[in-house]
């Protein structure tokens, strides 16, 4: 995986063949991180990376200048993995070593963009229960965006906080909001 943008542009970095990952594509990361790019300024932001893996996410906003960033996951060798890489890189990343849903349910965090990432054989009502707990948690900011990552085979329009889906090949980004 490479980073994008920002201060470490074209950075590559290898992650351990063991992580339980699927990193986002270099494609739909540039996709995604040019609808962003219109709608906040990377240096005023705070960021939730759900299911964070590789970090992937997490360093691509952190080259970008966001200086609050939160990663969870329940793999201690990702969360290892993200210290490490975050080191090296000198950012500030803060790493939960956690389920997903256990965080959000006791979390009390507000941040503008919360990104999750989840397996994509989770069924729907798994990646809905994100959006849910989210809300109901009342974790994004005023003017903030909940993204969930899936496969084109999920449709998660349904949720009445569903703003629109952003395809790119097999990837799709649903975003929320309130």
């Amino acid at each position: 995986m490479r980073i994008i943008s920002g201060k470490y542009k074209s950075k590559r970095i290898s992650a351990p063949k063991n992580l339980p990952v699927r990193p986002t594509t270099d494609m739909a990361k540039e996709s995604l991180f040019n609808i962003l790019n219109n709608l906040y300024y990377f240096d005023s932001i705070s960021v939730l990376d759900l299911f964070a893996g590789t970090g992937n996410i997490s360093y691509e906003f952190a080259s970008r200048g966001t200086e609050t960033i939160y990663a969870v996951d329940a793999h201690f060798a990702c969360i290892k993995f993200i210290n490490k890489i975050a080191k090296e890189l000198e950012v500030d990343i803060t790493t939960f070593k956690s389920d997903v849903y256990k965080f959000l349910e006791k979390t009390a965090l507000k941040t503008d963009v919360i990104f999750a990432d989840p397996p994509y054989d989770f069924s729907e009502e798994e990646f809905l229960k994100v959006a849910d707990l989210v809300f109901e948690k009342e974790l994004l900011n005023e003017e903030g965006v909940l993204i969930i990552e899936h496969s084109k085979h999920t449709d998660l329009s349904k949720h009445p906080k569903h703003s629109y889906d952003k395809r790119y090949g097999g990837n799709v980004f649903s975003f929320f909001e309130n």
